[in-house]
């Protein structure tokens, strides 16, 4: 079977003076057919160009082509050439790093050696390897030379064998080329030997599946899942029977075991049917960086399909799909830019009789010493050429009905003389026909200046990006509803005695989510059973793009939304545990849904599951959720994050191990921007969100530096109007 290849060059304007152009002529690109040529005169015979493009020197754009042929199943291993260097423009490495689900740091080293030995100046690239699903993807340099360096013969052997192992090969035939295959027969009696004495002589052989920086995972008997053991120290690994020191070709069987993924069939989870004692005492979640998990978050939404929207004011917070031009001119004749007269400019100072558009057709020519009455904005008659305004009259005489009642002017006279055109606006003056008013990915703000602009030009309806719809629900047997809370539970119990807790999460989440525009169904309590949190999650699934549950994301005996997700739901969980503060269980993860009949390819469900405690829920719902709806809902990846400022610090602010995020108020003042605390932090306070309109972006604490004093400066995402 062919290996099938996907090549994408990078380019950037030192490469190519005509950057307009480059991604459209492929006669200046000379990397890429350079990866197809030795591809296809290898000695293998295998490889099959099957993708190639070209794209800028942008993170988007390298990313998405990337992701997309690694999800589309047509290539087996991708190759881009460009952009990974250390010049400004390098971006490479940066677009495709959040991709790579299992890093290749060995097949880094490979070609790096290989460039090394033909110049030292190969130590400036930065490339990047690893498996995209099943994608194995490779980065190069951009240079013809350097490419030609790192795809020598001996990195396309080691390339085919991982190949063929991602299709499911045993690698004999690689082995044998390489000179192995009389290694592991060795491997396979050393690993056996070491284990009959202590399993019996009728013992199976221990499998292993290991790759660097994961936790091993052994299997003792073909019918027996494997499981994972923590990754071990050195000492460990000595006295562990089960555990092997090893190549990633497995041993005690010359074949492979698959990799097996951290979700899906091998949960990370516990089994939320097994008793209390069966739980994790130690999260089996890695932890993960902030920054690292808003990229995750941000990678794996993906826009909502385009939809046809009236123009009104429920299109406030969409994004536009399509360009919008002017059917016509505006205005689309000679109006009048005040209130006045319309006039002939060659007539001087006065006295004219007065008509208005009620009483004289605009096409028909005015007679002699007439004038016509016209407001802003109103057309101008035949054969008028100025305007002369309201201020530069006066009444000459009225009109009466039969009571002798004023009714109109009859007369003026005019003070001044006017130019010819003046206080005319010219037909497409405003805005001239085919002209484009509102831009394609442009967001239709609240402030109204975009559906203002589209009803202008008469834009009934446009094309614009579905907006997420949000399901939310609590957990805990501990949570009474608000509302519910006087008839339920008080009138039985006393004050005193009553040990139940107000759900604050829902309320709260609810308004911030309403105030942002955002459609939210109202799953409402889930108590702490399997049952009881399957049917709302479902239901959230089935109606929702997201779904946002609070509490039943850490350590406790009955936190059920992490095993539901990946047992129940199908899900995979991409982070379980963030290094910050609030906010540390926060866990992201995304379950698949059938393909809608408005949408042409299989859509992901979109969870997050934050913590219990009210203050942790919003921050995490401000700095997570509110990306991630932004980019559902068509923001380009740049605007997708809550802005930031530089702030003036009024209060000191104690530092953490982990990062986080100071609840503050900032104010505008004569100094700038100055930020104020609302007090206590603790993650159970949602009295510090109370009046706070901005978070403070504090470091992790280190021996040198405890706190950040008073009348220091740091960073602070914005989350709502600012103060005066």
């Amino acid at each position: 079977m062919p290996y099938r290849v996907g090549v994408l060059t990078v380019y950037m304007d030192a490469m190519y003076p005509v950057s307009d152009t480059a991604a459209n002529d492929s006669s200046t690109d000379r990397s890429g057919p350079l990866i197809c040529e030795l591809l296809q005169k290898s000695l293998s015979g295998r490889f099959e160009i099957s993708k190639t493009n070209i794209v800028p020197d942008d993170q988007s754009a390298i990313r998405n082509w990337v992701q997309d042929a690694a999800q589309s199943r047509e290539v087996d291993w991708i190759l881009t050439t460009g952009g990974t260097g250390f010049g400004i423009r390098d971006c490479t490495p940066e677009a495709i790093s959040p991709l790579i689900e299992r890093p290749a740091p060995g097949l880094v080293h490979l070609i790096m050696s290989q460039s090394i030995q033909h110049t030292p100046l190969a130590a400036l690239s930065r490339p990047v390897a690893g498996m995209v699903e099943r994608t194995l993807v490779l980065t190069l340099p951009g240079s013809p030379k350097a490419v030609k360096e790192n795809l020598s013969p001996e990195v396309l052997k080691v390339v085919q064998h991982a190949l063929d192992l991602l299709q499911g090969s045993d690698g004999r035939q690689v082995h044998e080329e390489l000179g192995l295959s009389e290694r592991l027969p060795t491997l396979a009696k050393v690993h056996h030997d070491r284990h009959a004495g202590e399993q019996g002589p009728t013992s199976t052989p221990v499998h292993v599946v290991h790759s660097p920086d994961e936790p091993i995972h052994v299997r003792h008997r073909e019918d027996e899942p494997i499981r994972p053991v923590p990754a071990a120290t050195t000492e460990t690994r000595q006295h562990d029977p089960h555990v092997l020191h090893h190549h990633s070709h497995g041993c005690g069987r010359h074949d492979h075991v698959a990799p097996v993924p951290r979700t899906g069939q091998q949960h990370l989870s516990h089994d939320p049917t097994a008793p209390v004692t069966a739980r994790h005492r130690v999260s089996p979640y890695p932890m993960i960086s902030f920054e690292d998990a808003v990229n995750i978050v941000l990678h794996e939404c993906r826009p909502l399909e385009v939809v046809a929207l009236k123009v009104n004011s429920k299109l406030s917070g969409h994004v536009l799909a399509e360009d919008v031009f002017a059917r016509h001119d505006v205005p689309n004749t000679f109006t009048t830019n005040v209130d006045g007269y319309a006039i002939r400019s060659n007539q001087g100072p006065g006295t004219y009789r007065v008509v208005t558009p009620a009483t004289h057709s605009l096409t028909q020519e005015l007679p002699p010493g007439t004038i016509m009455r016209v407001n802003t904005g109103g057309p101008i008659p035949v054969g008028l050429d100025a305007v002369i305004m309201v201020e530069d009259t006066q009444l000459e005489s009225t009109r009466k009905e039969g009571h002798g009642q004023d009714v109109d002017e009859e007369t003026v006279r005019t003070l001044a003389s006017v130019e010819p055109g003046e206080n005319i606006r010219k037909p497409g003056s405003d805005v001239k026909t085919g002209e484009r008013v509102c831009e394609k990915g442009e967001l239709v703000g609240s402030i109204g200046g975009e559906i203002g602009t589209l009803a202008f030009v008469g834009q009934h309806k446009v094309k614009v990006i579905r907006k997420p719809v949000v399901a939310i629900l609590s957990t805990g047997n501990e949570l009474v509803d608000v509302h519910a809370a006087e008839s339920a539970r008080l009138p039985s119990e006393s004050a005193e005695q009553w040990t139940g807790i107000y759900d604050t999460n829902r309320p709260s989440l609810q308004a911030a989510l309403e105030g942002l525009g955002y459609e939210v169904i109202d799953l409402g309590i889930a108590p702490d059973t399997v049952d009881a949190h399957l049917k709302p999650l479902k239901e959230g699934l089935e109606k929702a793009d997201l779904l946002i549950t609070t509490g039943g994301t850490s350590m406790g005996a009955t936190d059920l939304l992490k095993p539901l997700i990946e047992r129940n739901l199908n899900g995979k969980i991409h982070f379980g545990r963030v290094a910050i503060k609030p906010g540390k269980p926060t866990t992201f993860a995304t379950v698949p849904s059938l393909r809608s009949s408005t949408d042409s390819v299989d859509r992901n469900k979109y969870i997050f599951a934050l913590p219990g405690n009210p203050a942790s829920a919003l921050v995490m719902f401000w700095v997570f959720v509110v990306p991630a709806l932004r980019k559902l809902g068509g923001y380009p990846e740049s605007r997708c994050c809550l802005p930031r400022a530089k702030v003036l610090l009024r209060d000191d602010m104690p530092l953490d191990p982990r990062p986080e995020f100071h609840r503050v108020v900032v104010k505008c003042t004569s100094s700038g921007l100055e930020a104020f605390s609302t007090g206590g932090q603790r993650s159970s306070r949602v009295a510090s969100l109370a009046g706070a309109n901005a978070f403070v972006a504090l470091p992790s604490k280190t021996a040198e530096k405890t706190k950040l004093s008073k009348g220091s400066y740091a960073e602070a995402v914005l989350v709502g109007e600012l103060r005066v």
